[in-house]
Parts: C-alpha cells; sequence; structure tokens
C-alpha cells in the first residue's frame, strides 16, 4: 500500500536483487523500475548497492553501475574482497548490509515510506528501528523461487511484502531476441 503524497525512498540491495530475479528468470529495467516507484510516491532517493571488484580489467556490472549513476541512482559501492576458500576454490565477498542501514536510519526522519529490495534477513533490526521511528517498510522480494529468496522473519516484520514476481510485467525487461546465426 503506498500513498501519492508519502516520501519514498528506495535502498536497493543489488546482489541481492540480481539474485532473485535471475531466480525467477527475467532481468530487471531499472528506468521502469524508477518510474513504477515515481508513480506510487513522492521518490526522493533510489539507492542501489554493490561491491565491485577492482582489481579486473573488466567487471561486468561497471556498464550497470555506470548507467544507474547517469539515470537517477545515488550509486554506493565498495572493492570487493577476493579470498580462496578451504576448497580451493575462488570466492568474492562484498557485504553492502552495514552501508544500506547506516543510510536508512540516517534518511528515515525525512521519509515516511522505505522501500528495502532484499530478502535478508540481517535487516530485521533495521525494519524494527525504522518502524519505531513511523516510518513504513516495504520489502521486495521473492518466495516464488527455489528455495525462497527472502526470509521469513523479514517478510513477517515488513509492513508490506511486494512479491518481485509481481512487478515482473511492469519492471522486468523484454526477453531478447537471439540474435541470428552467421551464415556461412
Amino acid at each position: 500500500m503506498f500513498y501519492k503524497d508519502e516520501r519514498l525512498a528506495l535502498f536497493i540491495d543489488g546482489s541481492n536483487l540480481y539474485a532473485a530475479a535471475k531466480s525467477l528468470g527475467f532481468d530487471i529495467d531499472y528506468k521502469l523500475l524508477r518510474q513504477e516507484f515515481m508513480r506510487r510516491g513522492k521518490l526522493l532517493r533510489a539507492i542501489y548497492y554493490t561491491a565491485l571488484l577492482e582489481n579486473d580489467e573488466y567487471s561486468p556490472i561497471r556498464p550497470l553501475v555506470d548507467w544507474l549513476h547517469y539515470n537517477g541512482y545515488t550509486m554506493v559501492t565498495k572493492p570487493a574482497k577476493e579470498y580462496t576458500d578451504s576448497m580451493g576454490r575462488r570466492k568474492v565477498k562484498g557485504n553492502m548490509d552495514i552501508e544500506l542501514a547506516v543510510d536508512a536510519m540516517e534518511l528515515a526522519p525525512r521519509l515516511d515510506h522505505i522501500v528495502i529490495f532484499s530478502g535478508d534477513g540481517d535487516f530485521c533490526p533495521l525494519v524494527d528501528h525504522l518502524q519505531r521511528r513511523g516510518v513504513r517498510v516495504s520489502v521486495v522480494s521473492t518466495i516464488r523461487s527455489q528455495p525462497p529468496m527472502i526470509s521469513d522473519e523479514l517478510r513477517r516484520q515488513a509492513d508490506n511484502f511486494i512479491e518481485l514476481d509481481d512487478l515482473r510485467e511492469v519492471i522486468g525487461r523484454p526477453p531478447r531476441e537471439p540474435l541470428p546465426a552467421e551464415t556461412q
């Protein structure tokens, strides 16, 4: 439930939203996502959080980060940390939960409604804190994937749960046509 006159901000856990959309089999059109929430209320901020591999020549997420930055999103990035796990596999770690939580608490006094795009149960204390300050909190994720991408505790804590799959028609990018095979 949204009200036209409420001050609204989006807090997007980039890797979590990407994984949820991928599990549902679609890509997000971030221009449409921003437009959808501008329609729902007075959108003051749309903040996207992601970690970046700094030492790679080319990061596959860099074009998205640049596009979002130039198209009305506030970008919060930090270098991802690389390590090798006990099985010898290369792993990347880049959790942005603290940055998102601090920003949400800082902006809360100027907002009526916060939308968090994440299913991470670690956000339950943040949601509780925001609610105690009179801010309504919606969470966008999915229960339709296997396994569900949202923790049951977070879904219950939020004032409103928005199923990402229900937004597919509004914010989904049309599937690309496969390129025709080159003739020889």
